[in-house]
């Protein structure tokens, strides 16, 4: 499920970005994205751990974090099986 959007509407995307762009550009533009998004998960993790090596350092108690991911992790496989049972009816 990405975004609502269905095969044919990807294509027709795909096809916009060929004619825009020309098809030897498309490396270059997702060579570009990849290392956008390599920088943009770098920086995230980064301000993670500083907000974990600043709470650690003030004695704030941060396990709860971990049980709190675990509970959503939880809840999105729930979700997953019922869409997935779903997804296979239709």
């Amino acid at each position: 499920m990405f975004l609502f959007i269905s095969g044919p509407e990807i294509l027709f995307i795909l096809f916009i970005v060929v004619m825009v762009f020309g098809a030897d550009k498309i490396p270059e533009i997702a060579r570009g994205l990849g290392k956008g998004m390599q920088q943009l998960r770098n920086a995230t993790n980064d301000i993670k751990s500083e907000i974990q090596k600043s709470a650690e350092k003030q004695g704030i108690d941060t396990g709860f974090t971990d049980d709190i991911n675990n509970e959503i992790n939880k809840v999105k496989d729930d979700i997953d099986d019922l869409t997935g049972s779903v997804k296979r009816q239709l």
